[in-house]
């Protein structure tokens, strides 16, 4: 099993997400769905379930509108994909998260995080951890970071691999005396 975060979540379910941006040209990612939508196939075909932790179908819920119902249905009639609640075994991972977290007094927070955002980030760590997921998909830097440190893989979208490209025929044109 995998972890997908919110930030990819969005990514592969809402047409209208944009890309994040690739951090080697500085531009919207290029070919975002396609890479999204086998990495999916790739999963489904080894048989790999996506975990959605509990907090991260309520941020998807929240930023998806009046598509909510849609968003829904997609994730929960879909094979791939399991919800994954937080729970009391998740409560307790997250504790000792958010120790390590608090044990240096007056933590200082990067300029993209809350102390909110922290805990929501610790809370899909931790429903990872009890899952026994060894990665995230996710381009949230942060989380990333925490994962990481937290022994799990974490892959952005511009890491993910582009769809193989059928092989194509060439065309043949007869050349002036009509010969191929």
């Amino acid at each position: 099993m995998v972890v997908i975060d919110a930030t990819t979540l969005l990514l592969l379910i809402d047409p209208k997400a944009k890309p994040p941006r690739d951090p080697n040209t500085q531009k919207p990612l290029e070919k975002c769905k396609e890479r999204l939508g086998f990495l999916i196939q790739t999963l489904t075909e080894a048989g790999t379930r996506v975990v959605v932790p509990a907090p991260v179908l309520s941020e998807l819920l929240v930023r998806a509108g009046d598509a909510r119902s849609e968003f829904l249905s997609e994730i929960t009639s879909t094979y791939a994909f399991v919800v994954a609640p937080f729970e009391t075994k998740a409560a307790v991972e997250l504790s000792f998260l958010l120790d390590a977290d608090l044990k240096p007094r007056r933590k200082k927070l990067g300029d993209q995080e809350t102390w909110a955002k922290m805990k929501f980030d610790r809370q899909i760590i931790a429903i990872a951890k009890v899952s026994k997921v060894n990665t995230i998909y996710s381009d949230d830097i942060n989380l990333a970071a925490v994962a990481r440190a937290n022994g799990i893989t974490v892959v952005h979208t511009w890491e993910l691999s582009l769809p193989p490209v059928e092989a194509q025929q060439e065309l043949e044109f007869p050349d002036e005396k009509g010969r191929r």
